[in-house]
């Protein structure tokens, strides 16, 4: 389980803003990338409201909204973006960095340090410590991946209901069985993300098939 040690070493008791950065978004076929920064302080970082929280990916879609709300309420946010246009243009690497970046932006207050989940960090206007797997050492990591998660998710709920047919209330975007079917049956969208080698392969196979159909 994550927790404040990371945060204390880099002086969170004594008042210096600390600031936890994760993305949700990397690996699906469609949508954009979604960056959150969250500054968890102290007295938060012992609130039962916190008890369970842990890297998304292992708290169940329940959890996650709860915590959600909690983060929300309790601690600074920042929500960052970078669109499906940005991610062709930039690959999705160096478009999650640009989300980060949007995210620490979106605090409204200028973070002492920053740890940032992964092994790469975005250009910050803080010193900042970059991790694998951060969002199981680190609460604020922990509480950005959850953020990130869960807004992602919703975003991809309303692009369903605008953009019918690939299932991303379900799939959120990723390569699952439905979702390709979805594509060989309708084609991709304009948010598929024509840059992944899945989406490129799906695109000569329809564009040959009409040639030579």
């Amino acid at each position: 389980m994550p927790d404040y040690s990371l945060e204390t070493e880099l002086g969170a008791r004594d008042d210096r803003i600390i600031v936890g950065l994760d993305e949700a978004g990397r690996g699906p076929w469609a949508g954009p990338v979604v960056a959150a920064a969250v500054c968890l302080s102290p007295d938060a970082a012992e609130s039962p409201a916190f008890e369970h929280l842990n890297d998304s990916k292992k708290l169940t879609a329940s959890r996650r909204t709860a915590l959600c709300e909690a983060i929300r309420n309790s601690c600074g946010c920042g929500i960052g973006q970078a669109s499906v246009e940005e991610i062709d243009k930039l690959n999705i690497l160096q478009a999650s960095m640009l989300a980060m970046e949007r995210a620490v932006a979106e605090l409204g207050v200028a973070p002492h340090a920053a740890l940032v989940d992964g092994l790469h960090a975005p250009a910050l206007p803080c010193p900042h410590r970059a991790l694998p797997r951060a969002d199981g050492l680190s609460l604020s990591v922990a509480a950005a991946s959850v953020l990130a998660k869960v807004t992602r998710d919703r975003l991809m709920e309303e692009l369903d209901e605008s953009c019918p047919g690939y299932h991303w209330a379900r799939n959120r975007g990723y390569g699952t069985a439905e979702h390709r079917r979805a594509l060989e049956r309708l084609g991709p969208s304009r948010y598929h993300r024509r840059s992944f080698r899945p989406i490129q392969e799906l695109v000569s196979g329809l564009e040959n098939k009409t040639v030579t159909g």
